[in-house]
């Protein structure tokens, strides 16, 4: 008798099982392909997928002041120009205005930040904070040098 029970319990559990939805897919055409992304290094890929910080001070787009553009390191995406780059002495690049749909903003895990991440490929380039008074905008969008590159302006 407990076969049998045994037996039918199985079997309706494996019948819920194959009649449960298939996974959502997401069409290829708004999928980004990520045989074009760059290789990281391990410091890259603890800031920009694992969501690590630099540590302050240190990186080497801190103090650029050359007109251009910060692109994404894991896939160039252009995120930002030198013209919204300004000193906020806090140790990271700060920029008070992204290049429009270039960044998101996603809550943080923590609750009290906002983080701010790639819009084509999700990586993670640091936080946003509002209401600091440092620019007209109000904005500090504070990005780790090492999810960026930056791309100089070509004279001519």
């Amino acid at each position: 008798m407990f076969t049998l029970a045994g037996f039918l319990l199985l079997s309706s559990i494996t019948a819920c099982a194959q009649k449960q939805p298939k996974a959502a897919t997401v069409p290829t055409t708004t999928k980004k392909d990520m045989s074009n992304w760059n290789k990281l290094t391990k410091e890259e890929e603890a800031v920009i997928v694992h969501k690590g910080t630099e540590y302050p001070g240190t990186g080497e787009l801190l103090n650029n002041k050359q007109k251009g553009t910060y692109t994404c390191k894991r896939c160039n995406a252009p995120l930002y120009r030198s013209e919204t780059k300004f000193e906020s002495y806090c140790g990271w690049p700060s920029f008070d205005d992204e290049i429009e749909g270039a960044v998101k903003q996603i809550p943080d895990a923590d609750g009290s930040r906002t983080e701010i991440v790639c819009a084509a490929c999700d990586g993670h380039l640091g936080h946003v904070f509002l209401g600091e008074g440092f620019t007209l905008k109000n904005t500090r969008h504070c990005v780790n040098s090492v999810s960026m590159n930056f791309v100089p302006d070509t004279k001519g």
